[in-house]
C-alpha cells in the first residue's frame, strides 16, 4: 500500500505559467489588507450552477470558489489532498482509502462526513456527463464517519489523476443534494467563498465564507489545494460579454480584473493609467468540435473535408487572439506529447483537396449549420473565416450565432442542428489524455469507435507510462485523423488587473482566495 499525503506546501507563482508582464511576485510578500470587493470584469454568467454537470468556465470559475473536493490540482497541476487528509492506494491499484479532513463545514454549518461524500459520488455516476470516471466502481465504503474507500473491479493507473478533474468536478456536497435532479441543487460547498446575490444576465457574488476551515499543513495557496485566505468581503462578477465594454470598465475604474480579452483591444490597455496588462501561457487549445451523430458531419469523409479546407492562419488572425500553432491535443514538452507523428491531419487549407474528399463522400449540398456565440468574440469571428473556408471547399453552409449559454447547452446536448462549432479546453490539454475523454467522447458526441475505446482501456490497464503514451498516441491519432475535433491553436490568456489588485496568481482561472485590495 502506497500513502500520499500533500507534504509542505508553499504558495509560489505557477512554474508552469509565464506572464508577459508580472510585477507580482513582489505583492506576494506585502502585507495583505482586508475588506472590500473585487469587481470581476466577466464575458458571461453561469447558466447553472451544479458542478457535476459544469464544462463552462464561466461556471467553473465560480464553482471553484464555492465547493471543493477530495483532490484537486495544485500550481503545477499534479494532483494533491484538498478535502482529504491524505490517501492510500492499494498495491494491486484497485482500492483507494481517503481519510477525511476532521472539522470541515459546510455553509449551511454542517460537518462534512464521508457520509456526504458518498452521496456526491454516487450522485456523480447517475447526472453527470463525466460520471464515465467511476464506471469501474465496485463499490463504497465508509468505515467511520472520516473514512471513504473506493474499490475499482480493475486496476486504474491514473484514477487518482481523474478525481482531481476541474471539468465536471467531483466537488462535494452534502448529502441532501442526494438526489436534486440535475442542475438543480442547493449551492452549498465547503469553500473559502459562498454564494450570494446571484441575477442571470447581470452578475452573481460569492461572498466570504466566516466558517471556513482551510489546511494548516501549508504555508499558502497552491492552484485549487493549499491554505487558502479570503482577504476580501466580496467577489462581484459584472456580465460584460462586449470586450469594449470590459476594457471600458478597466479604464474608468469599474473592474479591477478581466476575463480574456482579445488581443488588439488588450493593446488598448498598454500604458493605461492604473492598469497592468497580463498574457497567460499556457491557457487554452482552440478546437473546431464537429457533431458525428448529425447529419452530414456523421461522415467520416465529410468532416475530413472540413478539417481539410480549414486554413489555421487565417483562423488564428480572425480570432485576434495571443495564439501558437500547434498540431498536439498536449503541450510540447509534456509527458504525453509524441512528437511530430500525429502531425499530418493539422492546417488543411486546400479548398481543392476539400472538394475532392466531398466528391467521394457522395456530398450533395446538404446544409451544414456554424453555430458559435456573442459572448466570445475569438469563436465567432473565426467561425465567421470558417465559414468562407469552407463555402470556398464548395460547402453550403449557414452560420448561427447565439449566446454563450445556448452555444455551451447544445455542444454538450448534440441539441440545437449544428454540425461545427468551436470553443477551447483549458485544463485537458494540461492533464493529459484522462482528463481529454470525457471531451473526446460527449463533443463530437462519439459512439461505438472501438478505436478509442480498446485504446482508452490500454491507457487505464497500464502501469508502465511508455504503455500509456503509446495508447494516447492512437487516441490522438484517431481523434484528428476522423476529424471529430479540429486543432486550432494553442491560446494565451489576455486579461488585464488594476494595480491596486494584489496577490494575482497566474492560472488557468481567475482565483480570489488569497488576493487583497490595496486601497
Amino acid at each position: 500500500m502506497k500513502t500520499f499525503n500533500p507534504g509542505k506546501t508553499v504558495g509560489t507563482l505557477l512554474s508552469a505559467t509565464f506572464l508577459a508582464a508580472a510585477p507580482f511576485s513582489a505583492a506576494l510578500a506585502e502585507e495583505p489588507k482586508s475588506g472590500g470587493t473585487i469587481i470581476y470584469a466577466n464575458n458571461s454568467g453561469p447558466g447553472q450552477l451544479d458542478p457535476q454537470m459544469a464544462a463552462s468556465l464561466v461556471e467553473l470559475e465560480v464553482l471553484a470558489h464555492v465547493f471543493e473536493s477530495l483532490v484537486s490540482m495544485d500550481e503545477n497541476y499534479s494532483a494533491k489532498p484538498m478535502l482529504a487528509e491524505s490517501y492510500d492506494i492499494s498495491d494491486d491499484g484497485t482500492t483507494f482509502t481517503f481519510h477525511l479532513r476532521k472539522g470541515v463545514k459546510f455553509h449551511n454549518g454542517q460537518e462534512m462526513t464521508a457520509a456526504d461524500v458518498q452521496a456526491t459520488y454516487e450522485r456523480y455516476a447517475e447526472v453527470s456527463p463525466g460520471k464515465g470516471t467511476l464506471a469501474d466502481v465496485k463499490e463504497y465504503r465508509t468505515p467511520d464517519p472520516y473514512t471513504f474507500v473506493i474499490e475499482l473491479n480493475n486496476l486504474n493507473a491514473v484514477f487518482i489523476d481523474r478525481l482531481k478533474t476541474p471539468v465536471y468536478p467531483l466537488y462535494i456536497m452534502p448529502a441532501s443534494q442526494r438526489d436534486a435532479p440535475a442542475r438543480d441543487i442547493e449551492v452549498i460547498g465547503t469553500g473559502p467563498f459562498k454564494l450570494g446575490d446571484w441575477v442571470k444576465d447581470s452578475h452573481v457574488v460569492i461572498e466570504k465564507n466566516p466558517g471556513y476551515t482551510p489546511r494548516e499543513d501549508s504555508d499558502g495557496p497552491s492552484g485549487y489545494v493549499g491554505k487558502k485566505t479570503v482577504h476580501v468581503d466580496a467577489v462581484r462578477y459584472n456580465f460584460l460579454p462586449e470586450a469594449n465594454a470590459r476594457v471600458a470598465a478597466m479604464q474608468t475604474g469599474e473592474a479591477d480584473i478581466t476575463t480574456s480579452l482579445p488581443l488588439d483591444l488588450s493593446k488598448r490597455l498598454d500604458g493605461a493609467e492604473g492598469v497592468t496588462p497580463v498574457t497567460v501561457f499556457p491557457y487554452c487549445q482552440q478546437y473546431l468540435i464537429v457533431h458525428s451523430g448529425q447529419a452530414p458531419t456523421d461522415n467520416r469523409m465529410i468532416r475530413q473535408a472540413i478539417r481539410t479546407a480549414a486554413e489555421v492562419d487565417d483562423l488564428i488572425l480572425a480570432s485576434g487572439e495571443s495564439a501558437n500553432k500547434n498540431f498536439s491535443m498536449v503541450y510540447p514538452n509534456g509527458e504525453y506529447f509524441i512528437g511530430e507523428d500525429n502531425a499530418g491531419w493539422y492546417d488543411g487549407g486546400d479548398p481543392e483537396a476539400a472538394k475532392a474528399l466531398l466528391k467521394e463522400a457522395g456530398y450533395n449540398g446538404e446544409e451544414i449549420l456554424l453555430q458559435s456565440n456573442t459572448n466570445y468574440d475569438y469563436m465567432r469571428d473565426s467561425m465567421i473565416v470558417l465559414a468562407e473556408q469552407l463555402k470556398a471547399a464548395g460547402m453550403k453552409v449557414k452560420l448561427d450565432i447565439t449566446d454563450w449559454t445556448t452555444n455551451a447547452s447544445n455542444l454538450q446536448s448534440g441539441n440545437g442542428g449544428w454540425n461545427v462549432s468551436t470553443t477551447s479546453f483549458c485544463s485537458n490539454p494540461i492533464l493529459g489524455p484522462q482528463q481529454w475523454e470525457t471531451m473526446i467522447y460527449n463533443f463530437p458526441h462519439i459512439e461505438n469507435n472501438a478505436t478509442l475505446d480498446e485504446a482508452y482501456a490500454t491507457f487505464y490497464s497500464s502501469l508502465a507510462l511508455e504503455d500509456r503514451v503509446a495508447a494516447w498516441k492512437e487516441i490522438e491519432a484517431e481523434v484528428l485523423e476522423g476529424a471529430y475535433m479540429i486543432k486550432v491553436s494553442d491560446r494565451g490568456s489576455n486579461r488585464a488587473l488594476a494595480n491596486d489588485l494584489k496577490g494575482f496568481r497566474p492560472y488557468n482561472i481567475n482565483i480570489f482566495w488569497d488576493m487583497w485590495l490595496d486601497r
